[in-house]
């Protein structure tokens, strides 16, 4: 139970976050290319390298902030630091074909779930 609440409340204030960067990028640059969403994104991959780096090197970050900051926070922020640090943990690993495989296919089936979503509204 300690950790579902430790984690709702990293992934609200995660996602009231996000929306206050991207609403705040966007007023100032309203660029067709989503800089909101880009920076929010690359911002979320280097807070979980942190948290995570913090967890690893001699336990500097305990685990039930580790739980509120990465699962938690960065979730609600963006779970694409989620789908970095996995494809990190794969590069260390050498697993370089499953670095491929999860990026082509999470990359290309998402946009493709996207679409498809949208196609089964339009004609239900």
């Amino acid at each position: 139970m300690k950790a579902a609440l430790l984690i709702a409340l990293g992934g609200a204030l995660g996602s009231l976050s996000r929306y206050g960067a991207q609403t705040y990028v966007y007023k100032l640059y309203p660029f067709v290319f989503p800089l909101g969403t880009f920076l929010v994104n690359v911002t979320g991959c280097f807070l979980i390298g942190l948290f995570y780096g913090l967890s690893e090197k001699g336990n500097l970050l305990p685990p039930d902030w580790r739980l509120f900051l990465t699962t938690g926070f960065c979730g609600g922020f963006t779970t694409f630091s989620t789908f970095a640090y996995e494809n990190a943990n794969l590069i260390r690993g050498s697993d370089f074909l499953y670095v491929g495989l999860y990026t082509i296919a999470s990359v290309v089936l998402g946009v493709a779930a996207v679409f498809l979503g949208i196609f089964l509204v339009r004609v239900l």
